[in-house]
């Protein structure tokens, strides 16, 4: 039942179009006959995965500043492409946690 319950949480959720690759999902707790099991939702990019992402940015070589910002990484640069680049760059890395790129100007 608790594997339904999860199926069943995942499709209200892609159907309200968050990606289910926010939810961290922990191992059941099985207690006589009840079973709990903790789902968290993400929320922003977490400090260690910033780092990671800023190291990553800044060893391309691009002409871009990588800086994070509470729970976000600012990328600010001249070029256009410089910053196309990086977007590409960060889709490639096979983060664990689904990327929103805003606020790019054209």
């Amino acid at each position: 039942q608790l594997k339904q319950m999860l199926d069943i949480l995942m499709l209200k959720l892609s159907k309200r179009r968050i990606d289910v690759a926010c939810t961290k999902v922990e191992d059941p707790v099985v207690l006589g006959q009840t079973a709990h099991q903790i789902v968290t939702l993400r929320e922003g990019i977490e400090s260690e995965l910033g780092k990671k992402l800023q190291r990553l940015i800044k060893d391309s070589k691009l002409k871009v500043q990588a800086a994070i910002q509470d729970k976000q990484v600012r990328v600010t640069g001249k070029n256009r492409d410089d910053l196309q680049e990086v977007i590409r760059l960060a889709r490639g890395a096979k983060l664990d946690m689904p990327l929103q790129f805003k606020n790019f100007r054209d």
